[in-house]
């Protein structure tokens, strides 16, 4: 008999069902809370009702553990000195997409090996997410693949959906479902309009297949996600953080119905893959906010207890400690020196804003 299925399948492993991961790792009450309320903060902030500057921060990706909460609690003490102007939320991003090959993530690899233990990642990535949620520091990370909610959305306050998959009906499905304020990056192209019809979709109610809480294969019907918001990521003919872009998507998303409000991602080809000129990528973001678009309303950074990059793969233990193996971050002292910096400018451009006049007839 010749064989028709799973021609090129070497094997096909279960994982065990969400509910039991969940279980085996819970969140607490105060977790649940903390985790709301981060999710409220943020769509307020997208939505406009809330003039603080959101800032998604943190390592390209989590490789290592112990070096991202390092980076966990030195955010953690950072926040109060910015809080009144700026929400910080920690990039903890446990996927990567790959244009052709690479190391995938931390769930699709734990062990940095090539062993693909997806049942380790996904515990670990959920142990890695309640300990930085314990610290008071909100998460954001993408959601790539679309059974990865089901483990680990509990404890995620906001989520990217990448601009490789900005076009996807899959994942423009899957965000219409997600219980917390999403991101769509424009493509890698550098085309804006998929992003603005990946809102379209998202925040409209959606009928698709998935997974249940107990891993069965199910029918998923959403109510539409009301929380998106686009993100401007630079493409391949350079980068789209500047005066005409942003007018340009302002007035896609004003056309579309949705309010005027972006975030700007400083890193990616916003800085040429150029951790160097991150910083200043970033303060044209905010120089922009100020003098022009106050629907800017956040940022991207890319930032980790070391600059640059390294090389992988190699062996784990050659790694150095909080240094990046995917996109080149900038070091932990440039991030708290940025953020201080932007804080203080985001203070002087509130203290400067014209109050609104009321309508006098």
């Amino acid at each position: 008999m010749t064989e028709v299925t799973n021609v090129h399948v070497r094997s096909n492993t279960p994982l065990p069902p969400p509910c039991a991961l969940v279980e085996e790792i819970p969140v607490s009450a105060v977790m649940e809370d903390f985790v709301a309320a981060s999710r409220r903060e943020i769509a307020a902030i997208s939505a406009g009702q809330d003039r603080r500057f959101l800032l998604i921060v943190g390592p390209c990706s989590i490789h290592d553990v112990s070096a991202g909460l390092e980076y966990a609690r030195r955010l953690a003490a950072l926040t109060p000195a910015i809080s009144d102007v700026i929400l910080p939320v920690m990039r903890v991003y446990f996927e990567k997409p790959r244009t052709s090959t690479g190391w995938k993530g931390l769930i699709m690899d734990p062990h940095l090996d090539g062993t693909n233990d997806i049942p380790a990642g996904l515990r670990i990535a959920r142990h890695f997410l309640r300990d930085v949620i314990a610290m008071g520091v909100s998460t954001a990370t993408e959601m790539l693949d679309p059974v990865t909610p089901q483990y680990i959305a509990d404890l995620t306050c906001w989520s990217a959906i990448g601009a490789r998959t900005t076009e996807s009906q899959t994942h423009r499905q899957m965000a219409s479902g997600l219980s917390m304020p999403v991101g769509f990056k424009n493509t890698t192209a550098g085309g804006l309009d998929a992003a603005v019809n990946a809102m379209k979709a998202a925040v409209a109610p959606q009928t698709f297949l998935g997974i249940a809480a107990d891993g069965r294969a199910s029918v998923v019907t959403t109510t539409g996600n009301p929380d998106c918001h686009v993100i401007l990521r630079g493409g391949d003919a350079g980068s789209n953080c500047d005066r005409v872009t942003v007018e340009k998507v302002m007035s896609l998303l004003r056309r579309a119905g949705f309010p005027e409000s972006v975030m700007i991602d400083a890193s990616h080809a916003n800085c040429d893959k150029d951790h160097r000129k991150m910083p200043d990528v970033f303060r044209r973001i905010l120089e922009l906010r100020a003098r022009e678009f106050p629907g800017i309303c956040g940022a991207m950074l890319e930032s980790h207890l070391d600059g640059g990059t390294q090389p992988f793969p190699r062996p784990a233990a050659e790694l150095l400690h909080g240094v990046s193996i995917t996109d080149p971050c900038i070091d932990w002292q440039t991030t708290e020196d940025l953020l201080l910096e932007a804080a203080a400018g985001l203070r002087e451009s509130s203290r400067n804003a014209v109050p609104a006049t009321a309508d006098a007839s």
